[in-house]
């Protein structure tokens, strides 16, 4: 990064051409203050000095405070960016559900149960993992399994996915359980 400090914070937005005209402004009425004290013989007052020094402190960490809130407010519009763009692949990907699906489909979301109303096929999909639950806002809505993908790269707490491997390696096998011999089956209705 070649140029001054000045000229690199001018090139990012971060100040003005004005700002930077009346720091510079400022540097050289201090500087003449400083040399015609020196030219004239009088003694510099060291007081003045650590007032000068204090002053370049204070404007020092001004800048170092303005960067700061700059990144965050850069991390903010990042953020709000990923999700928009996130409604917007779900919006363009969703699967339509038909206004007579009548089965319930329960799942966790943020610890929470929530339920979805599917076709008996998308209740069958859903359970194979083929198909995922989107949560934008309020609404769940259904995905294919590549798109939840895509989503999760991007913002994973939106997706809800149902691993048939995963449900099964939950089940804790006990020895002394009297229903171990029998299987639950992943469409289980609550």
């Amino acid at each position: 990064m070649a140029g001054s400090l000045q000229d690199q914070l001018l090139k990012i937005g971060v100040i003005d051409k004005q700002k930077k005209k009346k720091v510079q402004h400022e540097q050289r009425k201090d500087g003449n203050k400083a040399r015609q004290a020196v030219k004239s013989g009088k003694k510099v007052d060291p007081q003045t000095l650590v007032d000068q020094q204090q002053l370049a402190q204070e404007r020092h960490d001004k800048k170092s405070r303005d960067l700061e809130l700059n990144k965050q407010r850069d991390a903010e519009r990042a953020e709000k960016a990923i999700v928009a763009e996130v409604q917007q692949i779900v919006q363009q990907h969703s699967i339509v559900i038909p206004k007579e699906a009548d089965v319930a489909y329960n799942f966790m979301h943020q610890n929470k149960v929530k339920k979805i109303y599917v076709t008996n096929e998308q209740q069958r999909h859903l359970t194979l993992g083929q198909l995922a639950i989107a949560s934008i806002g309020e609404r769940n809505l259904l995905i294919p399994d590549k798109i939840a993908e895509k989503i999760e790269a991007r913002l994973a707490s939106s997706v809800i996915r149902i691993h048939p491997e995963i449900n099964a390696s939950k089940i804790i096998s006990n020895d002394d359980d009297p229903y171990a011999d029998y299987e639950i089956p992943d469409d289980l209705m609550w």
